[in-house]
């Protein structure tokens, strides 16, 4: 009697499991819908279960990516610093996120003061580490290098956890862009659900690490990303925006079909040998140059976060670390800038236009 007692308690709790599993499915399908699209190419069931799952992957691998970067942090703070030099950025203020920037006062930091700075701007991923005035939609930067002597086993082991920092990283940007399923303009709310005030950019930010450069300097870029594209490239972006049939704020999801329509009539129109290029503006950012004299090679690193600079014991060079300069757009001289051809912009939101 007892052994029928609980087998009959056990179903009943397994099926309230079940039922408590299947309304919270329910729920995420309601708020992220999931397209004709999803349910004819993956079966609704495992495009359901796949859009779900993809929850449990983004806390999980978050949780991994702290618990990381609190072990480099750690591992860091132990080593023998030789330098370290950060440049301070002004903060952009809200409302000020898309005012066009002329100018930039750097205030640089060094020594003990730079590396605690850094060290704490790694695991700087939440808008409450910001002052309340501070945009969380702007980007942070903190440009600068920590430089460390370190054994052969020392840079062994710190190179295994920014390894490992590097590829959470890349996997929780592949999970909210591409696993979770939900449409570009559904990542905030997916993401902010879970991870209440997380700045998405940070997190993404993989972490540099350089091994014995004899010389590292830093300065700005400006360039505008130029994309050549096909006629048809653009029409096939624009016939899957259109059978998305979802809303795109300030439209409604007709307005929005009748929008991209009409960008797809304009397209149409265009010679099949049109030149298509997609030029977009990039806002100034702070790089840095290394130069390694043993094969006289410099390569340019893009530097929103501090590199990691290690020296090893056996190494007999000694670090050069430049400052980064003030950015004035009206002082930049271009050592060679070729002629462009002129273009004529086609349509404004994709910043997409044709040669002339």
């Amino acid at each position: 009697m007892l052994n029928y007692f609980a087998t009959v308690v056990l179903l009943l709790v397994s099926f309230l499991w079940f039922v408590v599993e299947f309304f919270v499915v329910w729920v995420y399908v309601q708020k992220y819908v999931v397209t004709n699209k999803d349910i004819s190419e993956q079966g609704w069931l495992i495009t359901i279960m796949n859009k779900y799952l993809s929850i449990e992957s983004l806390t999980t691998c978050f949780k991994k990516l702290e618990e990381k970067l609190s072990e480099l942090v750690a591992l860091l703070t132990n080593y023998q610093l030789i330098d370290a030099r950060v440049f301070e950025l002004p903060k952009i203020e809200k409302g000020e996120e898309h005012e066009q920037i002329t100018e930039i006062l750097v205030n640089p930091l060094q020594g003990y003061e730079a590396l605690n700075i850094g060290l704490r701007f790694y695991q700087k991923l939440f808008i409450h580490h910001n002052s309340p005035n501070i945009s969380s939609k702007a980007a942070s930067r903190l440009p600068g290098a920590l430089c460390f002597t370190v054994s052969h086993q020392q840079y062994k082991e710190a190179m295994t956890v920014i390894s490992e920092v590097n590829q959470l990283k890349i996997e929780l940007e592949d999970i909210v862009t591409k696993g979770s399923g939900v449409s570009k303009e559904q990542r905030f709310e997916f993401v902010h659900d879970r991870l209440r005030g997380l700045i998405t950019l940070n997190a993404y930010r993989t972490i540099t690490p350089l091994l014995n450069p004899d010389s590292i300097n830093f300065g700005w870029a400006n360039k505008n990303i130029i994309n050549k594209v096909t006629k048809q490239q653009i029409l096939e972006k624009l016939e899957k925006s259109y059978n998305a049939g979802r809303a795109v704020p300030p439209y409604s999801s007709d307005q929005w079909a009748a929008l991209v329509a009409l960008e797809m009539t304009d397209i149409k129109k265009l010679p099949d040998d049109v030149v298509l290029k997609i030029k977009r503006p990039v806002k100034v950012q702070p790089i840095t140059r290394v130069w390694y004299s043993e094969i006289q090679k410099q390569v340019q690193y893009a530097c929103p976060v501090p590199v990691i600079v290690f020296y090893t014991e056996d190494n007999e060079i000694k670090p050069k670390i430049g400052s980064l300069p003030n950015y004035n757009a009206n002082a930049i001289k271009h050592k060679y800038k070729p002629k462009a051809k002129p273009l004529e912009l086609v349509i404004p939101r994709l910043h997409l236009y044709k040669e002339i």
